[in-house]
């Protein structure tokens, strides 16, 4: 049976057989199965390619999909010069226009500019003390949680508290950040909903280590499946009406903010993982949504 190519970007870094590769690598093995195996069914034929090499030839795909490009953050330029080249040889997913918008945390401003519900965010230009401290005040909080405005994975983030000793330089964002309330809701966890075409496909609770708060699995998170009532589901849904295009793939990160409800995290349009684990047979719904982008350019969606 012939099966329409389609290429999944991936790292070097998510390889199993890389002397660089991340401790994480195996969750690269788990999401690209689960998809491989959705696309198969379809009729389509799923091939991870490494996404700054020149072994492989774009224009031999019908599509390109984002994947576990997950060293991008170290080499954002590059990496958003390489999508727009890849997008001239074949439809890019999601597009290099939507990575551009949301490579960048300033897009959590046009969401709650537009109406969604944000974590409350305060943009500097530096991660200097006085910046920082002024934080607390502004944000009327104890901690504080500091993330740049480019990266992925908790890469050079610190939560502080008020009165602590301050951290080394290497510990926070190099250049310009966002500041954050720590939200005590984190021992709860967060929740991540994700999306293929607009359809929900399933839910995931990411829960901390004991005595952390951030969710990635490096860091000791575990995470479990959640059955997200009508009303969570619709909050998570009402984000993506403010996504200037429909996505082929979203995974919309909630937390309950400090009044209890649910408000928006992170909107992970570049490289998420997708968590199959929490969603058997995510696959299906993930291809169903690549075999109706197929063709087009473009995702069709509201405009900005």
């Amino acid at each position: 049976m012939n099966r329409t190519p389609i290429a999944f970007l991936s790292a070097d870094c998510m390889q199993a057989s890389s002397p660089n590769r991340r401790a994480d690598h195996w969750e690269h093995d788990l999401e690209y199965t689960e998809l491989a195996r959705g696309c198969a069914e379809a009729g389509l034929r799923l091939d991870t390619v490494i996404w700054n090499r020149a072994d492989w030839n774009p224009s031999d795909y019908a599509a390109i999909v984002v994947g576990t490009t997950w060293d991008y953050a170290q080499q954002p330029e590059a990496f958003l010069l390489r999508l727009r080249e890849l997008e001239q040889a074949a439809p890019l997913h999601n597009s290099s226009a939507l990575i551009t918008w949301n490579s960048h945390k300033a897009y959590l401003r046009d969401l709650e500019r537009d109406g969604a519900t944000v974590v409350p965010t305060l943009w500097r230009a530096a991660a200097d003390e006085q910046s920082l401290r002024d934080a607390f005040d502004a944000l009327d909080c104890e901690e504080i949680v500091v993330k740049p405005q480019v990266g992925a994975g908790a890469w050079r983030q610190a939560r502080i508290r008020r009165g602590d000793a301050w951290p080394a330089p290497e510990e926070l964002p190099p250049d310009a950040c966002m500041v954050q309330p720590f939200l005590p809701a984190s021992a709860e966890g967060e929740y991540s909903f994700v999306f293929f075409g607009g359809e929900f496909s399933h839910c995931a609770l990411k829960v901390p280590a004991q005595g952390d708060y951030r969710v990635q699995s490096l860091y000791g998170a575990k995470e479990r499946p959640h059955v997200p009532s009508r009303e969570e589901r619709r909050l998570a849904q009402e984000i993506l009406g403010y996504v200037p295009e429909i996505p082929l793939y979203a995974r919309v990160d909630m937390m309950r903010d400090l009044q209890g409800h649910l408000a928006l995290m992170e909107l992970e349009l570049i490289e998420p993982y997708l968590y199959p684990e929490q969603g058997p047979g995510m696959g299906t719904v993930f291809a169903r949504a690549l075999r109706g982008v197929l063709g087009r350019t473009r995702p069709q969606g509201r405009t900005s």
